[in-house]
């Protein structure tokens, strides 16, 4: 394997453990909800970002032009606010396991939609990889599926529909974020990766402050009179460990892989988010997995080995003749 792309991987597994961590927190914030958590999370990230960006503002914004703005603005309703809504709806209904395995198969999506790409590697290569993935998010859906058909309660079955629709709403919203902020990483010029990610914050953070009256004024079930100073004391700090943890340092890592490795590999990296939120989920539920959740984590895991493999250059030999 090449230095860079030794790097780029790194840079990948960083990023999916700290995102894990973010797929956690809506079953940490009850009985706040998730547009609630959604909105001061963001806020807590544009903060942060403004202030990182004020000793550089003028490098950062003069080269902006309607372009950029328009695809940060659709960037941050993606892979921000509507994915993260969508996915925090979905864990509050039906768990944890459920929703991280849906969007696990983002990592499929993009993969397919990478290998039609000039110069990607072909499709054919990464079969096996997708197999693997597949295979991986069939057992654990099953295995949650299995279970709420075991419950005795006719709403569970109605939470675990509604929980399943937010989650694929969740895949389809990040696989779209994955595969436009791959390519403009990759076509970036007038300004870097970690820039990119602190304007992403800036107009994420905006749109997260005109979402403000709705999650905390209107028709809530949490609404801002009821929330004690206790409440906010434990809500707040969780809610920024989300934007630090995620939105900076997970996107910061996220970014710089993207600009090393191609898009078919940059999917298979999606991966590492899924198996860090299942092991931090079976920490929070203190239990261990059951034989199915075991045996996914294994194809995942393999899924990511194989499609790294696909993506290796072959060695050059020389043969060189006696005078």
């Amino acid at each position: 394997m090449e230095r860079k792309t030794a790097l780029g991987f790194l840079c990948g597994v960083t990023a999916g453990a700290l995102w894990g961590y973010v797929i956690l927190v809506p079953a940490l914030i009850r009985p706040f909800t998730p547009l609630q958590l959604a909105c001061v999370r963001f806020m807590f990230f544009g903060l942060i970002a403004s202030i990182m960006v004020i000793p550089r503002w003028r490098k950062i914004f003069i080269p902006l032009g309607k372009r950029e703005w328009g695809s940060l603005i659709l960037l941050s309703l993606l892979g921000n606010i509507m994915y993260y809504l969508l996915l925090g709806t979905s864990v509050q209904l039906i768990g944890i396991a459920t929703p991280t395995l849906i969007v696990g198969l983002l990592p499929v999506t993009v993969t397919v939609v990478g290998a039609f790409e000039d110069g990607a590697v072909p499709l054919r290569k990464l079969i096996p990889s997708i197999l693997l993935s597949v295979a991986g998010v069939v057992c654990i859906t099953w295995h949650a599926y299995h279970l709420t058909q075991n419950s005795p309660h006719h709403s569970d079955a109605i939470r675990m529909i509604i929980g399943l629709l937010c989650a694929v709403a969740a895949l389809f919203c990040w696989s779209a974020y994955a595969i436009k902020n791959a390519r403009w990483l990759c076509s970036l010029t007038i300004t870097t990766p970690y820039e990119w990610n602190l304007l992403i914050g800036l107009s994420t953070g905006a749109l997260a402050l005109c979402l403000v009256p709705f999650a905390f004024f209107w028709q809530t079930s949490l609404p801002f009179s009821a929330i004690s100073p206790k409440d906010w004391s434990w809500f707040l700090p969780i809610a920024f460990s989300a934007a630090l943890v995620g939105s900076i340092l997970g996107n910061a890592c996220w970014n710089k892989m993207s600009q090393i490795l191609p898009l078919t590999m940059v999917g298979q990296m999606l991966l590492f988010e899924t198996i860090f939120a299942l092991i931090y989920g079976f920490l929070y539920e203190q239990r261990v997995p059951t034989p199915l959740e075991s045996l996914a984590i294994i194809l995942v895991s393999a899924s990511v080995i194989t499609c790294m493999h696909a993506h290796r250059k072959p060695k050059k030999f020389t043969t060189e003749g006696h005078g």
